[in-house]
């Protein structure tokens, strides 16, 4: 479901495939296991990269395999304790990270290229959609978290959760919330690269820069820790 390809000190996730990119157990563990893969090979300046194949970077959480099961709130509890999970994982990653976002990043795939240090995005297709509102899920507070750490403008964090606002790559770079947009998923993934060429020479120390990481979303980290045992999306 994902492959991790290392270029020198670049390191390149890749989800596999033309589907959603769904975020069940199995892709979640996936991604968390190439991280580990990650934090053990990275030298002292390294960078990650993330992107996607198809026409999704990410269609959020996986509702069709939480709802084909009876026991949907144990589902629900897994799903959503891992990816919790994985945020801190990304957030405590020692290296710079960049999402090449190459398609469309809904609900909780918004969650997932947020945390990442730099978001890129395909300029000719995707948008960022908050699907929660339009579809009747609550957000819960580590959630609402990351969009208060990683979107600066009070109206566009509205736009975003209480208008169910669709934004291109044009608007989220308008709005601060993308670097920048590129034509095609090549061109994207190409930017991305460069940008962690640059980073990579910079050779910063990466536990000092996860420690600083850490403590600029320390209201991320903490509203993680304090929902570690719910259950709800």
């Amino acid at each position: 479901m994902c492959t991790l390809e290392k270029r020198g000190n670049i390191f390149i996730l890749t989800l596999m495939g033309p589907g959603e990119h769904r975020l069940n157990p199995t892709l979640i563990d996936e991604i968390r296991s190439a991280l580990g893969r990650v934090r053990a090979e990275s030298t002292t300046s390294s960078a990650l990269i993330t992107t996607a194949e198809g026409k999704f970077f990410s269609n959020g959480f996986d509702l069709q395999w939480l709802e084909s099961s009876p026991d949907r709130q144990a589902r629900t509890h897994q799903m959503v304790s891992k990816f919790r999970s994985l945020i801190a994982d990304l957030i405590s990653l020692p290296m710079p990270t960049i999402a090449a976002v190459t398609g469309h990043a809904s609900a909780a795939g918004i969650g997932l290229a947020l945390c990442y240090d730099y978001v890129l995005m395909r300029k000719d297709r995707g948008f960022l959609y908050m699907s929660e509102l339009d579809i009747g899920i609550r957000i819960p507070a580590w959630f609402v978290a990351i969009i208060r750490c990683k979107v600066g403008l009070p109206a566009t964090r509205r736009l975003l959760l209480l208008a169910a606002g669709k934004l291109t790559a044009t608007e989220a770079v308008e709005k601060g919330i993308v670097e920048s947009e590129h034509v095609g998923a090549e061109a994207t993934v190409e930017a991305a690269v460069g940008l962690a060429e640059k980073l990579v020479a910079k050779k910063w120390d990466g536990e000092v820069y996860a420690q600083i990481r850490m403590e600029l979303f320390s209201e991320i980290l903490g509203e993680i820790r304090a929902n570690s045992t719910g259950s709800r999306l």
